[in-house]
C-alpha cells in the first residue's frame, strides 16, 4: 500500500459508527476513538499540515468545534497562524459575519475582522464535508475579509450529501481535499 492508503486505513480504523444519532436512521461518524490515539491523530494532523503546504496557505481557519480541534495542529506542524472561524456572538471584538441556510432556517459564523488581510492565502479546515453550507459560508467570510481561499480540507467527506457539488463553484478552482469519503 502506498502512504495515503495507509493513513486512509488507518484513520478509518479509528472512526466508529454510532447508529441513530442524532435522530432516527442517521449514521453518525464518531472521531473521538481518532482523537484518542495518538498516533492516529498525529498521522490527520501530518496530513492536514501536508494539504496546507501543498495550497500554499499562509493561514488556517478552523470551523467551530471540531475544525478547532483538527486546524490547530496542522496550523502549528505547517508553521502557520491559525484563525477560529466561530457561531455568531462568541468572538470579543469587531468582527465579520456570514449568514447561511440550513435545513430547517438559518446560522451565522463570525471571525475577528483584524486576523486575516489581502496578503493571506488560507486554508479551511474542517472535520466533516456534510451539504457544504458551513464550508460555503467560511470560504464566503474569507473573502470578504479581503483573503485568498487557498483551498479546504476536511477528515471525511459524506459523498452521498452533495457537498462537493455545492462547494466547488464557491472555491472557484482552489481544492477540496477529503482524506476520507465516505
Amino acid at each position: 500500500m502506498n502512504g495515503r492508503a495507509d493513513i486512509s486505513a488507518l484513520l478509518l480504523s479509528r472512526i466508529r459508527d454510532v447508529a441513530d444519532h442524532p435522530e432516527p436512521g442517521v449514521m453518525f461518524k464518531d472521531i473521538t476513538p481518532l482523537l484518542a490515539d495518538p498516533a492516529a491523530f498525529a498521522a490527520l494532523s501530518d496530513a492536514l499540515a501536508d494539504i496546507a503546504r501543498a495550497t500554499g496557505a499562509t493561514k488556517v481557519v478552523g470551523l467551530e468545534a471540531r475544525g478547532f480541534i483538527l486546524g490547530a495542529p496542522a496550523a502549528l506542524r505547517a508553521g502557520l497562524g491559525f484563525i477560529p472561524v466561530r457561531k455568531a456572538g462568541k468572538l470579543p471584538g469587531a468582527t465579520l459575519s456570514q449568514a447561511y441556510d440550513l435545513e430547517y432556517g438559518s446560522a451565522e459564523i463570525e471571525v475577528h475582522a483584524e486576523d486575516l488581510s489581502a496578503a493571506d492565502r488560507v486554508l479551511v479546515i474542517d472535520d466533516v464535508l456534510a451539504t457544504g453550507g458551513t464550508a460555503e459560508a467560511s470560504v464566503q467570510l474569507i473573502r470578504r475579509a479581503g483573503a485568498e481561499v487557498a483551498g479546504l480540507a476536511v477528515l471525511m467527506e459524506l459523498g452521498f450529501l452533495g457537498g462537493r457539488a455545492r462547494l466547488e463553484p464557491a472555491l472557484a478552482g482552489a481544492p477540496l481535499e477529503a482524506l476520507l469519503t465516505v
